[in-house]
């Protein structure tokens, strides 16, 4: 074997090790998933106790749906991903967007609230394409041109006033610094929709125990800066100067009005003395409000802690067993893939070293 095809087989079974171990590790990760789900039997919800708990139900929407990024669908979660495709590309290049929001699950017996932050999801792929070789964008997308979030609770009056709206297309692939017009890009989106069936496992808890119920109520990617070490640090000493405000009016003002978003607020905002006041919501709508936006403290809830991770699998939990028993094989055959490649590995460079 000359030197050009020992270097070519050793960075083959270089990835091929590489490869492997990702494939051990995502099954590893499937395999704690399915013990976890295997283990705890269903509870209903309207006898649900406090303590780690496996529910499944129907997602219905709460206050808020997102609108998701690459079809605009009405959602509770989504994974948007663009990234440059097409020849000469390594896939390498590209952006994503995750998004979720606080939602209820039904089943036969009651409703419970899930709080989303810190949760894994598994959630299934509703859109995949390509631009195609002409530049034609793939049949299915359609990028947002709105906010992220919309009400459950549409006004008529906003609605129609929407309906009127001329909106500039969405540049989001161009501040992604993404190839645009010419470039060809591949899409893929997986969300949850209200409807969809879900299996939760996670700890249920009076939203009263929440530390953060404002901070909880929404997931990946909600919050900008969350993540960011100055950000945290800042947070931090403001907490420790007891500068953060300590309920949602103080730290909102008008924003923590059920009905403000819409310009219907149940109670009169302050607002400047040369703005045009808003209309204050009816007392039907006022009740309606209170309902929606309202949990009593005692209402048990499921979240996640630092004893038990909130899991949000799409499916009935027979199907996400099933979905997790696949993984795991999938990732002991990335087990057999890196040993193989680590003796081909090891023995290209061994023959590469003898020569």
């Amino acid at each position: 074997m000359d030197l050009s095809s020992a270097s070519g087989l050793t960075t083959v079974a270089g990835a091929g090790v590489v490869a492997g171990l990702l494939l051990l590790a995502r099954g590893m990760n499937d395999y704690r998933s399915l013990l976890r789900v295997s283990g705890t039997s269903t509870s209903t919800i309207g006898s649900l106790a406090a303590g780690e708990v496996r529910v499944s139900g129907t997602v219905v929407a709460a206050e808020l749906t997102l609108v998701s990024l690459l079809q605009s669908k009405p959602c509770v979660y989504y994974r948007s991903t663009i990234r440059s495709a097409g020849k000469g590309s390594s896939g390498g290049t590209g952006v994503t967007e995750e998004r979720s929001v606080g939602f209820e699950v039904r089943d036969a017996t009651g409703t419970i609230r899930v709080f989303p932050r810190d949760a894994g999801f598994d959630a299934p792929v509703r859109f995949e394409g390509e631009t195609g070789l002409m530049g034609d964008e793939p049949p299915g997308l359609e990028i947002r041109t709105e906010g992220a979030t919309r009400t459950t609770e549409v006004d008529r009056e906003a609605a129609a006033a929407a309906l009127l709206e001329v909106r500039e297309p969405d540049a989001w692939t161009l501040r992604a610094g993404l190839p645009d017009g010419g470039g060809r890009r591949a899409y893929r989106e997986m969300r949850l929709e209200p409807g969809d069936p879900v299996t939760i496992l996670g700890r249920a808890l009076p939203f009263s125990d929440l530390s953060d119920p404002a901070g909880a109520d929404v997931g990946v990617g909600s919050t900008p800066g969350a993540d960011d070490p100055e950000v945290a640090a800042d947070l931090a000493a403001a907490s420790a100067a007891g500068s953060l405000a300590d309920d949602p009016t103080a730290a909102w003002g008008n924003a923590a009005i059920p009905g403000f978003g819409i310009g219907r607020p149940v109670t009169p905002p302050r607002i400047d003395p040369d703005a045009n006041p808003l209309p204050l919501a009816t007392p039907e709508a006022a009740a309606q409000a209170e309902r929606t936006f309202t949990i009593a403290p005692e209402a048990l809830v499921l979240a996640a802690s630092d004893e038990v991770r909130l899991l949000i699998a799409f499916g009935v939990p027979g199907d996400v067993v099933e979905r997790r028993q696949s993984g795991f094989i999938v990732g002991l055959l990335g087990a057999i893939l890196a040993i193989a490649s680590a003796m081909v590995f090891a023995v290209s460079l061994g023959g590469g070293l003898a020569r």
